[in-house]
């Protein structure tokens, strides 16, 4: 390899308007789902009962236990709905054969000496990881919002209680993710693939 070739930055994935909108929707939405959930945790603590953990306010989005589920439901459709529309995107453009895990990244993590391509194994994984994860929320979140119609939800959790510590769990969760995702973009890309993720455009190579 030439030393042109070996200085060369790396070409980085291009991010499509469509990948930018989820990424968009997602931080308005979760934020939306976070700050709506805390306000019902504080109405209606999931562990500790009425003594359970008390939330400051200016972290809380509602004003009580109605204005918190309005809002939690609000932003729960909203990521639903973007959610599926990114699976669609993902499965008509055939992205997921690059978002998922599969063999070869198991082998570049046991045998490989790239910690770039080790970065984007880790990354695959974390990112198939997660789906159960957001599915589970989503399906622990239908059961809570109508457990008169959707008894068979709360009947797979076993009660109504464990349903709701279910969904609590998930939380922390998809923020672990959250974290751990951006780590290992800014360990493949730096900053400008991060950016790239919501609003700046990533230079093509000459």
């Amino acid at each position: 390899m030439d030393t042109s070739q070996r200085d060369r930055p790396p070409v980085l994935p291009k991010q499509s308007l469509f990948a930018k909108a989820f990424h968009w929707v997602n931080v308005v939405s979760l934020s939306i789902m976070l700050t709506s959930g805390l306000q019902i945790y504080n109405a209606n603590p999931v562990f500790g009962g009425r003594a359970g953990l008390d939330v400051p306010p200016i972290f809380l989005l509602g004003g009580w236990l109605a204005g918190g589920r309005d809002w939690h439901f609000f932003g729960m459709w909203l990521f639903s709905l973007n959610l599926l529309s990114y699976g669609g995107y993902i499965l008509l453009s055939r992205r997921w054969k690059h978002r998922f895990v599969g063999s070869s990244d198991f082998k570049a993590l046991q045998i490989g000496k790239n910690p770039k391509r080790k970065a984007y194994a880790w990354h695959r994984i974390i990112y198939t990881a997660i789906v159960p994860v957001l599915l589970l929320s989503i399906l622990s979140g239908m059961g809570m919002y109508k457990p008169a119609q959707l008894p068979w939800i709360v009947d797979m959790f076993g009660d109504w209680q464990s349903m709701r510590v279910v969904h609590f769990m998930t939380v922390p969760i998809a923020i672990g993710f959250a974290i751990v995702h951006s780590l290992l973009a800014l360990k493949v890309g730096g900053s400008p693939l991060i950016e790239s993720m919501f609003w700046r455009r990533l230079k093509t190579e000459e």
